[in-house]
């Protein structure tokens, strides 16, 4: 994969950080890049004060630096700005923070040298990873903690992970033959101004958030098949009245996964019942609000990922270096803020159809699902921890970049907390995954119930892809395996990819 600087896709950053798939700087950027480096260099010979070139930081903005001292000047900055704590990011995580750092300084509006770039991408190839904390950032110059982390690695002071260990990162050097990175002028602090990680984190959830649409869809029509739901209300004429785009794609997701009729949905016919509750007639309004939202926000999160978020910015052909806010780290919050929000609600809806697939009073389907009840509890605590997860998911979702702390002695006086939002995303996105585990347990303990009644061949092809790990539960028995099976199911994109073989592609 090469990186220029502006062409980074999601799938792109999830294979960098999953696969070893070699990273490289394209011969177009590294020549902008070092257009950009020599013009920073003539402005040094110059004297002229630039920001963080050859004057303080923050506060000490003002400050102006002797010559003979801006390479300390810009160890003391990486030394100094590295006070993350707290649990660090995992490899995957930083090996995407790593490649969007690279692409930032690939746009060539840095002014530092190629070096910088191959340094990072050198540790990237031969998987020499930083130990970077979470906590720490508040995303005001992007994210100086965690990002000061990486750039201490690099220059040799840090600790990078070895066979899943903290390690100081010299020993692993001296192990490769590796030189450390030896900073010029301005290069630390374009290693640290961005918002990369908050990006980065980001990012990768959002990749299994869109996945999770695809399996709350899933798990949400085997429900409803269970609990012998109508699918009038997938009916496409009814999103043609309210053009939202995720409402029709999830009309038709639905549609295509539960088919025209099964032989469960033509066992029984209610004359009493006109509507079905809200958990299983709302599915295209709250599960396609849902993808609306982190469709939209990954539209942000990849604008963000293809830009430069260093200060100040250079401008070879206009002849300016201009201090900037470019590394605020305000859109990328947002967005975070609002996708986390938007599963949240969706993980809500699937927990409503777990309770009404255990309760009685809303089926035929017997008390919790259990085989002589009373004797064995079923799926009885399944909900209860289902219900657990989505409270805590509530609390998560309060949106960090409501929030701002003035910094740097009032200079930085309004940040972002986007790092935040971005942790806070990832954790409802792992509490969604349990969730929707637990509705296809249940959906599926229950379609059990129904046999020798069939779905569709599509819920059949699942059906039985979840029999192979999870058997019908005849008696009670340890569920939070069954649970992680599920999920693994989930992760290994065996089910997705049994649907689309089964239906075609479905639509986020």
């Amino acid at each position: 994969m090469e990186i220029d600087g502006n062409s980074v896709t999601l799938k792109d950053l999830w294979n960098v950080a999953h696969t070893n798939e070699v990273v490289q700087l394209s011969k177009e950027a590294r020549e902008k890049v070092q257009t950009s480096r020599e013009y920073i260099e003539d402005k040094l010979k110059i004297g002229k004060p630039i920001y963080g070139v050859n004057t303080g930081f923050g506060a000490f903005s003002s400050t102006q630096i002797d010559q003979s001292k801006l390479i300390e000047l810009q160890k003391n900055l990486v030394r100094s700005h590295s006070a993350g704590v707290g649990e660090p990011f995992s490899k995957e995580e930083t090996r995407a923070i790593m490649c969007l750092r690279a692409n930032a300084l690939a746009t060539g509006y840095s002014g530092v040298r190629v070096e910088v770039i191959e340094k990072i991408l050198e540790f990237l190839n031969l998987n020499i990873i930083p130990v970077v904390p979470q906590q720490g950032s508040v995303g005001a110059s992007g994210d100086l903690a965690p990002l000061a982390h990486l750039a201490l690695a690099l220059i040799g002071e840090g600790e990078v992970w070895k066979d899943g260990c903290p390690v100081d990162v010299k020993t692993v050097l001296k192990e490769k033959s590796i030189s450390p990175l030896e900073l010029q002028p301005k290069e630390g602090l374009s290693l640290m101004n961005g918002c990369q990680v908050m990006t980065a984190v980001g990012m990768l959830s959002a990749y299994e958030a869109r996945r999770l649409m695809w399996m709350t869809d899933l798990a949400g029509a085997i429900s409803l098949e269970s609990l012998r739901g109508s699918r009038n209300a997938f009916d496409p004429l009814i999103p043609a009245t309210r053009p939202h785009p995720g409402e029709a794609k999830t009309a038709r997701n639905l549609l295509k996964i539960l088919g025209k009729t099964s032989e469960i949905s033509e066992s029984h016919v209610d004359c009493t019942r006109v509507q079905d509750a809200y958990s299983l007639r709302c599915m295209p309004a709250v599960h396609g609000a849902a993808k609306d939202a982190i469709r939209n926000g990954l539209q942000t999160l990849v604008i963000e990922a293809n830009s430069s978020t260093d200060n100040p910015l250079v401008f070879v052909n206009e002849d300016k270096i201009l201090s900037c806010g470019n590394f605020h780290g305000e859109p990328v919050a947002f967005v975070l803020d609002f996708m986390g929000i938007a599963v949240s609600a969706m993980t809500s809806i699937s927990e409503c159809r777990i309770e009404k697939l255990i309760n009685p009073a809303m089926s035929e389907l017997p008390a919790f699902l259990a085989k002589d009840g009373g004797l064995n509890s079923g799926m009885m605590i399944v909900q209860v921890a289902a219900a657990s997860l989505v409270s805590e998911n509530k609390i998560l979702s309060h949106p960090a970049s409501v929030d701002s702390i003035p910094t740097s002695a009032d200079k930085e006086d309004h940040v972002s907390m986007g790092t935040i939002a971005a942790r806070k995303f990832g954790k409802i996105v792992r509490n969604s995954e349990n969730v929707v585990a637990m509705e296809l347990l249940c959906g599926t303990q229950a379609m059990g119930f129904l046999r020798p009644l069939k779905s569709s061949s599509t819920i059949e092809t699942v059906y039985k892809l979840v029999r192979e790990t999870v058997p019908f539960a005849e008696v009670d028995r340890v569920f939070s395996r069954d649970v992680e099976s599920i999920k693994k199911l989930i992760r290994s994109d065996k089910l997705i990819e049994a649907v689309t073989e089964s239906v075609g592609e479905l639509e986020w």
